[in-house]
């Protein structure tokens, strides 16, 4: 919702596997939210400080909105709970909302979750458990993104 938790998460985890198998030129990341409450804002303390105690650096972020750009530009636009789905395709052109996908919908094990929780208001486990969730789903955009990559 608001570009400071879950999805700077999300573009830390595929940024770093992208740089690791050298697709870092060849697709492009951002993350963005369905509101305005933090723009401009870094990612929430606790996201910086669970990333980085998996080596992960994503203090250059800032919160963002969704604009028109980011559905004619990405090929791929995730959301991650069910509002901001239907937020995302309200607000997307009819032709873009086939690229709209929950983020969870790549996870590659049964997550037993459709739906990846806001942990804003929560403790570290939360966030932890965003991270778990989000990283298994990495594995399976990943490879939907390398076999975009070669097409």
């Amino acid at each position: 919702m608001g570009n400071i938790c879950r999805s700077p998460i999300a573009e830390g985890i595929v940024r770093e596997r992208l740089r690791v198998e050298g697709l870092t030129g060849q697709i492009a990341t951002d993350s963005a939210g369905t509101h305005s409450y933090h723009l401009g804002k870094a990612p929430d303390r606790r996201a910086q400080a669970l990333m980085a105690e998996q080596g992960i650096d994503i203090s250059d972020l800032r919160a963002r909105q969704v604009d028109g750009f980011d559905f004619e530009f990405f090929d791929v636009v995730l959301a991650m709970d069910e509002g901001n789905y239907e937020w995302l395709r309200a607000e997307a052109p009819s032709a873009q909302r086939a690229k709209i996908r929950p983020m969870l919908s790549y996870a590659e094990s049964a997550q037993q979750v459709d739906w990846v929780p806001d942990p804003y208001f929560g403790g570290d486990s939360g966030f932890r458990r965003v991270y778990e969730l989000i990283d298994n789903a990495a594995n399976g955009l990943m490879d939907h993104l390398r076999a975009s990559a070669d097409d």
